[in-house]
Order: structure tokens, then sequence, then C-alpha cells
């Protein structure tokens, strides 16, 4: 057993007092009140699951816990020990980690580099003791089964073993009580599995976790308790082993979970959206992108499956103009393989960019002003040589109304917006244009299932009102409900068609991880697929006790 940092309490206080205690917490912001009232206890050595749709303030709360926010009311407890963090410093002081959504690494870097970074051991109080840093790391690694070597190379791992390195990086610090925030958003079903059972590990040596997340039937795989937040305030604690999906989203958000599934298809036989050949690559001259071909009709939704870091964002963006590439892009008949960013944008395509924050928000800037972005060439947003203000602003008012984006009004800067909200903005705005094709990367990427059923809802009224989508998601169910046809991308390649009526989640992520049947392309199709028509199908329904 490995020794940590965490400081010392007394035994009887250990033994009777939750790891953690919220009452009466209470944070407020201008306009809006984030928590009211919250009370949440976590048991030791518990998976303690928190659900709640965007907005309902679920990260506020563990930005309170963390020391990234302080409350205006209420009281935390660690270990039975009433706290005032300041800082994320001193909660982690307090024996508290927080692995975020977003990795946190350093590509260029070793494993140990990347866990050590900012507390480093030192040697005589001069260099960095790396032996002694390399001993703990394997230490802590061994102990809790996360089986990754501290030599490695960052940019060698996958997307599992990141994961596992935040892990690491935290419980190097001593902690004993783990925040995961959606830490299943990038995973293919078999590294959620081996996450799940890194997180029973983790729960067997005595540490407690706190799971945040949307994908509701992993939360009733993995979670001890449930705790459901609506509207900033604490609306249920539940057992999950005596509650359903469809009611912890009834819960959530008072309606059914939503599903992903089509129903009849829409594909005409007029191509929207050609690729011939297209290749990108690297500054190294070695392609991350190969020879990737592929036709989209109108009515039509492709969806691209794939781990993350296979090619799929360099194709996008060499779709959109943003980066150089060989080959042929062909929009409607025309090709646009020279067109800038903005004129494709003009001549028909919309773009939901994987990183909301990123690419498709400025987050300092109102929304109605973040309504022109991309944009700002094509009424209603000019009149002339001029933005037109009152234009934008109009329309923004529209979206938000259409798309169901709860705001206090236009003028509220766009990162004020719960995650959802942010989306379905972004949504909106690049419906508007009534584009002939959609690029939508991880359109419901972190949002909860209203915001989910919502943008689900939209795409597919675009989709029969003939939009051809360029689907690319890490949510494989809803890359099977949505898709008419389905491709495997790996290593920069097209690697297999799937028939989406046919495959299931497990041996899509088998394929994605190139575990599937060791066939060329022109055979995996077959493998994969059954022999099944490759266009056209509606998506099949979720099975009893599977999320959709």
């Amino acid at each position: 057993m490995i020794s940590t940092s965490t400081p010392s309490m007394p035994a009887t206080e250990s033994a009777t007092s939750p790891a953690v205690e919220l009452e009466g917490i209470t944070k407020r912001f201008p306009g809006v009140v984030a928590n009211r009232d919250i009370g949440l206890s976590v048991r030791r050595g518990h998976v303690h699951a928190i659900v709640g749709e965007n907005g309902a303030g679920k990260s506020t709360l563990m930005k309170i816990l963390y020391g990234m926010q302080r409350p205006d009311e209420g009281v935390i407890r660690v270990d039975g020990r009433p706290v005032n963090f300041r800082t994320p410093a001193d909660a982690i002081a307090a024996g508290i980690g927080m692995v975020h959504q977003h990795f946190m690494l350093a590509d260029n870097l070793t494993v140990l580099e990347n866990i050590i970074l900012g507390s480093e051991p030192r040697r005589f109080g001069i260099g960095v003791d790396f032996a002694a840093a390399r001993r703990r790391i394997k230490e802590i690694s061994d102990a809790y089964g996360l089986g990754v070597s501290p030599d490695s190379p960052v940019e060698d791992l996958g997307v599992g073993a990141r994961q596992r390195v935040e892990i690491l990086k935290v419980l190097y610090r001593g902690a004993r009580i783990l925040i995961l925030d959606e830490p299943t958003a990038v995973l293919v079903p078999q590294e959620v599995e081996e996450l799940f059972d890194n997180l029973r590990g983790l729960v067997r040596e005595g540490l407690t976790i706190i799971f945040i997340s949307h994908k509701l039937d992993e939360v009733l795989s993995v979670a001890d308790a449930i705790t459901v937040i609506r509207r900033g305030t604490t609306v249920a604690e539940v057992d999950p082993t005596e509650v359903t999906a469809g009611k912890l989203a009834e819960l959530m958000v008072g309606s059914e979970l939503p599903s992903p599934e089509t129903r009849e298809s829409t594909v005409t036989d007029q191509v929207a959206l050609a690729v011939r050949g297209l290749t990108v690559r690297a500054a190294d001259g070695r392609p991350v992108v190969d020879d990737v071909s592929f036709e989209i009709h109108k009515g039509e939704v492709l969806g691209i499956a794939g781990v993350e870091g296979n090619g799929q964002a360099e194709l996008v963006e060499a779709i959109m103009g943003m980066r150089p590439a060989e080959g042929v892009v062909n929009l409607g008949g025309r090709d646009i393989s020279s067109w800038s960013t903005l004129r494709r944008r003009e001549g028909g395509i919309g773009y939901i960019p994987e990183d909301r924050q990123r690419h498709g928000l400025l987050l300092e800037a109102p929304l109605w002003e973040n309504r022109v972005l991309g944009h700002q060439t094509r009424r209603p947003n000019v009149r002339g040589f001029w933005i037109d203000r009152s234009g934008a602003r109009a329309d923004t008012e529209r979206i938000v109304r259409e798309y169901d984006v709860r705001t206090p009004g236009i003028d509220v800067v766009a990162a004020a917006l719960s995650g959802g909200n942010q989306q379905k903005l972004i949504v909106g705005r690049e419906m508007s244009g009534e584009p002939a094709v959609l690029i939508a990367s991880h359109p419901t990427r972190g949002v909860d299932v209203g915001a989910q059923a919502a943008i689900w809802d939209h795409l597919r009224a675009a989709r029969a009102a003939g939009l051809a989508v360029l689907l690319i998601s890490a949510d494989l169910d809803e890359l099977i409900g949505l898709s008419d046809s389905l491709k495997v991308i790996l290593r920069g390649r097209m690697v297999a068609d799937v028939d989406p009526a046919e495959v299931t989640p497990e041996r899509l992520g088998s394929a994605m991880t190139g575990a599937g049947p060791d066939t060329p392309a022109a055979d995996a199709s077959v493998a994969l697929a059954e022999d099944a028509p490759a266009s056209g199908r509606p998506g099949r329904e979720p099975e009893a006790g599977e999320e959709a």
C-alpha cells in the first residue's frame, strides 16, 4: 500500500464521517443563482455520481469543492472537518483532486514529466529527483492497477491511457477524493470498461470518487449512489439499483430519455459533397489523412467512427479549408479545393466545431456578436458593407427562442452560458444560413439529455429537408442512431463501411481500435456490415436497458 500526503485525522472521525459533505451551498452570479441551498453527502470508499442537465449547477458546485470558486453561503466538510478553500491548492492539500474532461497533458513530455510538473521532488534541494519520482509513480500505478509506464511519451499513448495519466497526476499529489468530470466523453466502450475497472480498484483501496456524467447507463453501471441536481438545487438522491435511466432523465429534465434513432430514409441520389483522394500531411511529411474518398447525398447523414487522434480533426479542417491538403473537395458539383474557409462557408457549408469554446465562440463577446461569427458577409448580419446590428440582434433572438438557448438576454457574454446552451447557440447559428452541407463534429459532447434531444431533433429535421451531414462523434449510440451510413477511420484511412442497422456499439468500438476482423478495407465492410446496403437505413432501436 502506498503512502500519500493527505492530512491525518482522528480514527473515530475517519470511521464515522462522510468523505465530503456540502450543506446549504449557494452561489450567485449577476442575474442568476447557480447553486441554491445544495446539500450533498458522499460516503468514503464509494463512487458517487452527480447528474443534471447543463446549467443545473454541477460544474459550479464542483468548482466550489475544488477551490476554483467560493460559495456565498454554506459549509463544506472534508472527513468531518469544516474547510474554507480559496484555491485549488487548498483542495489538493486536503486530499481532493480533479480530473477535467479535457486532458491537460503536454504531448512532447513523458508520463513522468507530465505528472510531476509543478510538484517536482528535489534532490538535496537543488535538482529534480527523477529517480524518486519514477519509483513513486510506478508504485502508485501498480497499487491501483493503472498500468502506465513513467517513461512513455504521452504522444504515443491512446486516449484511455492518457486518462489514466491524469488520474495518476492527482494520486501523485496525495488525493484521496477524486472528482471526475465527464470521464468517458472520449472513450470507446472497451476503454470505458477499463476505466470502470480502474475506478473499482481505487474504491477498493479506500478512495472516494465523485463522478459527473450525462451518460446515464454508465452512471447506473458504476455508481454506488446518485445525486440529481436540477435548476441549481438537489432534487433527489437515488440508489442506482432502484432506478432506471428513464426515471433519472425525468428527474433531471422532466422528460423521458431521448433516442437518436432515425426512422425513415431521406437519402436522395443527388451528391451534395464529394471528397476524392484527400490527403493531409504532418510537418514531417507523414500522412495523417491518407487518400480518403467519400460522397454524401442530400438528405443523408454520413457518420465517421474512430478513436480520437486518427485523423478526424485533420479531415474536417481540410474540408473546411483550414488545413492544406492534396485531393479534391467538390460541393454541389463545384470544385472548391482552392477556396478559402470563408468562401466555403458562403458556398453552403455549415460547421459545428469539435471544441465549442476554443473554435466556436468568442467567450467574452455577447451572444449577438457570436451569431455573426463565420457569417459576417451574409444577411441578416450585414447591410451593404456594414454589420447590420439590428438584423443580427433580431436573428439572435430568434435562435434563442427556436433553439431554447436559456439566457437572460442576447447581451450576455457566451462564457456565462452552460455548455449545452453554448452548443445550442452554435447549432442555431450554423443552421441559420440554410447550408447544403453541415459538418457536425461532436455536436452533443458534454451536453445534457435535454440539450442532446433538442440538437438531435434539429439535425433530423434538417436531414428531412435535404441537408447533407458529415457527423463525427465519440458517442457510438449517436453515430449508430443518426447515421444513414457509417465509415470507420483508423490511422488516417477509411478502413471499413458499416451498416448502422446491424452493428452494435461493441463491434463498432472493436473496429475503431483495429481489434475487428483483420481484413482489407474492402472485406472489412462485409465482415462488419454483413453485406447490408450502404445507405438509406433507419437507425436501430435501442435495446432494453441500453442508453440511446
